[in-house]
């Protein structure tokens, strides 16, 4: 996820985060460079140790305030209506139950909080679809539980936020692997 192709996509979503963020998959904290002067604290969680780890170095190098958390998003530790944004890049893939993770995103934000998102997910093309059907159960074993084939509009709408945002499209790559969804959503 260091490939440079995909700085653009975090600079656009996570620049436009304010106030107290949750960052869902911190990681190894890749994002922070781009979080702009209207953040005042990210709290990021990652089921990861070593991610928290390797983000803890990132962190003592940064102004910005960040707590690390070791969690799931299908249980986040904040209380109801803490955050004012949460983002969430390239991690919506590989989290096991989607639907209860965007749930509890939607119970952590206030309720004139954002969701921004960057995604990859199911493509729009049937042959591609198909592709992206066949190729999953394989990918998930070798990339961390990602799944190819997600409806990322759908899951979040389902989930009870409105997009306000959304662009779509192939980034270079191969196809079944790189139909990406970037957008802002509110809760409804």
């Amino acid at each position: 996820m260091r490939r440079e192709a995909l700085s653009a996509y975090r600079r656009r979503v996570v620049s436009a985060a304010t106030g107290c963020i949750l960052e869902v998959g911190i990681g190894s904290a890749l994002n922070l460079p781009y979080y702009g002067n209207g953040a005042s604290q990210v709290v990021g969680i990652d089921t990861s140790a070593r991610l928290l780890t390797i983000a803890g170095r990132t962190i003592t190098r940064r102004t910005l305030a960040v707590e690390r958390l070791h969690a799931s998003a299908e249980e986040i530790p904040l209380e109801d209506h803490r955050v004012d944004s949460v983002v969430s890049t390239w991690t919506l893939c590989t989290i096991p139950n989607i639907a209860r993770a965007l749930r509890e995103m939607r119970r952590v934000l206030k309720p004139d909080g954002q969701l921004l998102f960057v995604e990859h997910g199911l493509s729009p093309e049937v042959k591609v679809q198909r592709w992206q059907d066949r190729l999953t159960p394989l990918w998930k074993h070798i990339g961390g539980g990602c799944h190819l084939n997600r409806p990322i509009r759908r899951l979040i709408e389902d989930a009870g936020f409105r997009i306000e945002h959304l662009e779509t499209g192939y980034m270079k790559g191969p196809k079944p692997m790189t139909f990406m969804y970037e957008g802002s959503a509110r809760i409804v």
